[in-house]
């Protein structure tokens, strides 16, 4: 963020060989022994005494009776200028500040997202009803070559159904991102967002967010066409065989390389990085923390997915009720002719979906990486200049 530093420079730790000087005592003056040493006047053993208690002072702290001395040891709970402690993140946390984050400034973050939900939708609905092809039907008596025809013509038209869809999808998600990043970096510092200082500060991110986005999807491309094309080239019992272990395969690695660069994105906004340099940035925060970055984000796409399909089960119903199908439609060659009824009442619910759960997505997002950054850069101490808090101004060394 431009008012923050500490989001573009990584936190720092002392050079090598150099650590903080620490004061230490003069020598005494009055002849006495030096500070560290035991006096040469030491009481008998066993005839040590407590001090007296002249007028019946109260007990000082520490000794029986009286208030008790501090814990020394327990470290003070940390600053909380927003919605996250400025300390390393617990699961709980992260999922809990994403939020908190769209609670707090839900006009920008929701209401952005409704309104980009919106118009894809109706943009998606219009296609399904009169531009995409409709399923191609399948006679599940025909064998041999004709079999395998119909079951590629119908895996092509599903693919050109999905397509433009998929698309918009993801232009969606990509806009509803870059707001919620920023609306996140803003509440870390407990700081107020508008929907029109956010689109400012995003706005020039979002074609290097876009082509950020299509290079993964066709690394991702290369990497199962790489794992996959020699099995469909060879063909025969041996070429499935080989293609499905090189499916596999390809399939480990692009979970791997997902994972790796899941940070990208948030580095490419808050520190402003080019889309090579963004990559490599989130391979390197992700390094070493390869498997608790898998664990919250499938955890998070679990929750994702179980809040779906619990939203999905009513409209659904609701849409095949007022659309006047029979269930025993789907189930038939082709599926069911849908009309405007069912169109409309799914897409609400889509609308209703992705508006409250792609911004929730895009802040455990934001906050996973800044919590990898405090982890590995000391991140926290900048975010805590940057939200002014006592004891971290500018003038204030980093330790």
């Amino acid at each position: 963020m431009n008012d923050s530093p500490g989001w573009a420079t990584p936190g720092s730790a002392p050079s090598d060989g150099q650590e903080a000087a620490i004061p230490r005592p003069s020598a005494p003056q009055d002849g006495s022994a030096p500070t560290g040493q035991w006096s040469p006047e030491q009481p008998p053993p066993g005839q040590w005494s407590p001090p007296s208690n002249p007028g019946n002072r109260p007990p000082a702290p520490g000794w029986g009776g009286g208030p008790q001395r501090p814990d020394w040891g327990m470290k003070p709970p940390a600053a909380k200028p927003g919605v996250i402690p400025l300390r390393p993140l617990s699961l709980g946390e992260i999922l809990d500040g994403s939020v908190s984050a769209l609670r707090a400034h839900w006009r920008t973050a929701l209401g952005f997202s409704l309104a980009v939900s919106v118009v894809v939708q109706i943009a998606v609905t219009l296609m399904q009803r009169y531009l995409l092809p409709k399923p191609t039907t399948v006679d599940p008596n025909a064998t041999g070559t004709e079999a395998l025809r119909q079951a590629s013509e119908s895996a092509r038209t599903t693919l050109l159904s999905l397509a433009p869809a998929s698309l918009l999808t993801m232009v969606a998600t990509l806009f509803t991102a870059s707001i919620v990043t920023v609306v996140i970096s803003r509440s870390v510092l407990g700081r107020p967002v508008t929907l029109s200082d956010a689109w400012a500060e995003a706005r020039p991110r979002i074609l290097p967010l876009i082509g950020l986005t299509l290079l993964v999807a066709l690394i991702a491309a290369t990497v199962m066409t790489v794992g996959v094309g020699p099995g469909l080239l060879v063909g025969a019992e041996a070429g499935a065989a080989l293609a499905l272990l090189g499916f596999t395969a390809a399939c480990v690695v692009i979970l791997w390389l997902q994972v790796s660069l899941a940070l990208a994105a948030p580095a490419l906004m808050l520190e402003r990085q080019g889309i090579l340099a963004a990559l490599r940035r989130s391979a390197k925060l992700v390094r070493g923390a390869w498997w608790r970055t898998f664990g919250i984000l499938a955890l998070t796409y679990l929750l994702v997915f179980l809040v779906s399909f619990l939203v999905s089960i009513p409209f659904g119903v609701v849409a095949v009720i007022a659309d006047g199908t029979d269930i025993s439609e789907f189930f038939e060659s082709g599926g069911p002719s849908l009309g405007w009824p069912f169109l409309i009442v799914t897409g609400i619910g889509e609308v209703a979906v992705s508006t409250l759960l792609y911004p929730f997505v895009a802040g455990v997002m934001a906050l996973l990486y800044v919590d990898q950054r405090i982890r590995r850069e000391a991140l926290d101490l900048d975010l805590a200049r940057a939200a002014g808090l006592p004891g971290h101004d500018a003038d204030t060394p980093r330790s």
